[in-house]
């Protein structure tokens, strides 16, 4: 990591772990009534903009829970050559979802038959669109306001290059991919500037991410916030595995509620997750991208069915 240590303090790219915060600052606007859950996108799109009948049925919550039906990405040819050139040079292929063009393809969308959560980028890059739109703010500004100056998140941005310490961040290496990158290759960080920000911009190092966490098992001290972080951490599409919140995920595995999010991007792989039950969270990152990056889901599972066993020899020798 350019011959300086990592610690606590260390930035990393976060990836989609950003959609947590893009997440809770649209549910504190929908508080504060300047969107509403039920905002289609016939609604929120301008006018002219070229939609499908299903397509214009599409809410904002369905766009925040991932269950909108929209694909990943676009899905053409000029993303397909896109994607080919990053397995070779690990150059960044979702420029075309952070331009405008991320509204070409609304016009011929078709909302498949399965109600299933579907994760996408792309509904994520029309959220950053919308928010800009509606609001006349960047999200880093909203995010700073509502999330970052509170909680005392010094070291956490949207637009890193700004931070005093981008310069002594951990260096992003290929690993699992780009698959024709030799693993422990240096990657070239992606940048965004428009519509992908809020999906994909965020850096942040290890002590600010226990402050947010810190904010989901107890209590942020803010009350527009506690409220904002209750709404993301209601589940909106039940099932065992990756049920559905606004921008995280929760499963329910041995006894455990794990609320998580996962993010990889360039160089590099993070996870973020809690237990509120017993009130733990786990953050760890990575400067390489690995797909296998459930190492902290295992230890908040681990720490959980600790606590329960712990709970049960204290409740035996009481008797």
């Amino acid at each position: 990591m350019n011959g300086y240590k990592i610690d606590g303090e260390t930035l990393f790219a976060l990836g989609s772990v950003s959609k947590g915060v893009t997440g809770e600052v649209i549910a504190g606007l929908v508080d504060k009534g300047q969107l509403k859950w039920s905002d289609r996108l016939v609604d929120l799109l301008p006018k002219n903009t070229p939609l499908s009948a299903d397509a214009k049925n599409i809410t904002l919550l369905q766009l925040a829970t991932h269950t909108s039906g929209l694909p990943r990405q676009n899905m053409n040819s000029d993303m397909l050559e896109s994607f080919l050139k990053y397995l070779y040079t690990g150059d960044n292929f979702y420029r075309e979802l952070d331009s405008n063009a991320v509204l070409n393809d609304l016009s011929s969308f078709r909302r498949p038959a399965s109600m299933q959560p579907q994760y996408s980028n792309l509904g994520y890059a029309l959220l950053g669109y919308i928010l800009k739109l509606k609001t006349g703010e960047d999200i880093q500004q909203l995010s700073y306001d509502f999330i970052f100056k509170s909680l005392q998140m010094n070291n956490t941005s949207f637009a890193a290059t700004s931070l005093k310490t981008y310069p002594f961040r951990a260096i992003g290496h290929a690993g699992d991919q780009p698959k024709f990158i030799p693993r422990g290759d240096v990657v070239p960080d992606w940048h965004f500037s428009n519509n992908m920000v809020g999906a994909a911009s965020l850096y942040s190092n290890v002590d600010d991410l226990l402050k947010y966490l810190r904010a989901h098992i107890s209590d942020s001290h803010t009350g527009d916030l506690n409220a904002a972080i209750n709404v993301t951490e209601q589940i909106y599409f039940a099932r065992d595995i990756e049920a559905a919140n606004i921008a995280w995920v929760t499963d329910h595995q041995y006894g455990q509620t794990i609320t998580y999010q996962v993010g990889y991007i360039g160089g590099y792989s993070s996870y973020i997750g809690f237990d509120k039950q017993h009130q733990n969270a786990v953050v760890v990152l990575q400067n390489s991208f690995n797909w296998s990056n459930y190492i902290g889901h295992d230890l908040l599972l681990r720490m959980g069915m600790a606590d329960d066993y712990r709970g049960s020899c204290r409740a035996a020798s009481a008797k």
